[in-house]
């Protein structure tokens, strides 16, 4: 296993600052396994809701709870929404040594349900699979083509990675989505999915998929929102201030794991992928989760006004407005849109990131640099 140094460190402090931490992420990303170098996962200090055990040990669970010290972990906090009044309750004693760390396959009522019972007690972290940071730039063509799921990433061959992909994929449909409210059959909530592919890198628009599947477009909105809170998932918002042009105002959408996205493509190989219409879309998706998972920024969008001008990511950074093009080229250049962004949107820097080896300026303000090491230079330039 991969260590995920950065994530144990966020843990760490985190609970050095708080008295409830909430890990929260899709399914199978490694939340427990991160949690086993915290605490032994066959002590009484830990409780996985998806076991009757676990479940019948918390038939009480202020009496469960009270009792213990130390770190507590709960595994799949979301199934049992009844316990967050009682954290909140033992959150708040100041006599006693006892820490909680809460797990949870990410889901809208989660996230509610703490926000309402725990505010102002809890720290939440969001566990997402492998990035490039952990797996190094040598592995940056295999983290690409099979997504960061640790199942998907780790497997022995590219066939072992795609059926864990179709299972993840299989089980998403039959049960996960499902039990969030996504009340479709599993071939039709299949074919949605597909659909939300084929958005990938696109302004999104409800209406087509609503016909397509004969729901209401609030319908197929709500459902996109249940899978942003999956983190499955991005809408990255436009970017719109009265600049005296017609922007574009709906989100684009994104598949945050791109081993997922091929899976659903049908992507089978390196070859295929390189040869896929989509190839571009699934490398800017890519690129895009890297830019934000290494540079935080406060807030994230893109850009696009009517007349054809547009920015791949809009970041906001201590206060700064940086620029984000993503070129699948061997030599980008200069563009009509990049200047329109850097006047328009005034821009402290625009970098455009792309698979090549050297850095160059393309004017005072834009910099191409390579994917490799973007993050190293853009924090180097400040």
């Amino acid at each position: 296993m991969i260590p995920r140094l950065h994530l144990s460190d966020q843990v760490q402090t985190a609970l050095r600052r708080s008295g409830i931490v909430a890990l929260v992420g899709p399914r199978q990303v490694g939340k427990t396994t991160l949690a086993r170098a915290f605490v032994d996962l066959q002590s009484s200090n830990y409780f996985d809701l998806e076991d009757p055990v676990s479940l019948a040990r918390l038939a009480e669970p202020m009496l469960a709870l009270a009792a213990l010290r130390g770190l507590i972990v709960i595994d799949e906090i979301q199934r049992e929404p009844g316990l967050f009044p009682v954290l909140r309750v033992l959150a708040d004693r100041r006599d006693v040594d006892a820490k909680f760390l809460l797990l949870g396959s990410a889901s809208p009522a989660l996230i509610r349900q703490s926000s309402e019972s725990l505010a102002g007690r809890i720290e939440v972290i969001e566990v997402g699979g492998f990035t490039l940071d952990e797996v190094g730039e040598p592995q940056s063509d295999t983290l690409w083509l099979r997504g960061g799921f640790p199942g998907a990433f780790l497997a022995d061959s590219e066939e072992d990675s795609r059926a864990w992909r179709k299972q993840f994929l299989l089980a998403l449909v039959e049960r996960d989505l499902p039990q969030l409210g996504m009340s479709m059959a599993p071939a039709t909530l299949q074919r949605f999915l597909v659909m939300l592919a084929h958005y990938h890198g696109q302004i999104w628009s409800a209406a087509e998929p609503a016909r397509s599947l004969g729901l209401s477009e609030g319908t197929v909105r709500r459902y996109l929102d249940i899978l942003t809170g999956t983190y499955l998932i991005r809408q990255l918002q436009p970017w719109h201030e009265n600049i005296g042009k017609r922007q574009v105002k709906s989100p684009k959408l994104y598949w945050r794991d791109s081993g997922l996205l091929h899976q659903l493509f049908g992507i089978s190989s390196w070859e295929s992928l390189l040869a896929n219409p989509k190839c571009g879309a699934s490398w800017e998706g890519f690129v895009l989760e890297q830019v934000i998972h290494q540079l935080r920024p406060d807030e994230a969008y893109f850009w696009a006004t009517h007349t054809g001008a547009e920015l791949d990511a809009l970041l906001m950074i201590n206060g700064e407005r940086i620029g984000i093009e993503i070129k699948r080229s061997d030599a980008p250049r200069l563009t009509p849109s990049m200047r329109h962004a850097l006047d328009d949107l005034k821009l402290k820097r625009l970098w455009v990131i792309y698979p090549g080896s050297k850095s160059y300026s393309l004017h005072a303000q834009v910099t191409a640099v390579p994917f490799e090491n973007f993050a190293q230079e853009m924090n180097a330039a400040g």
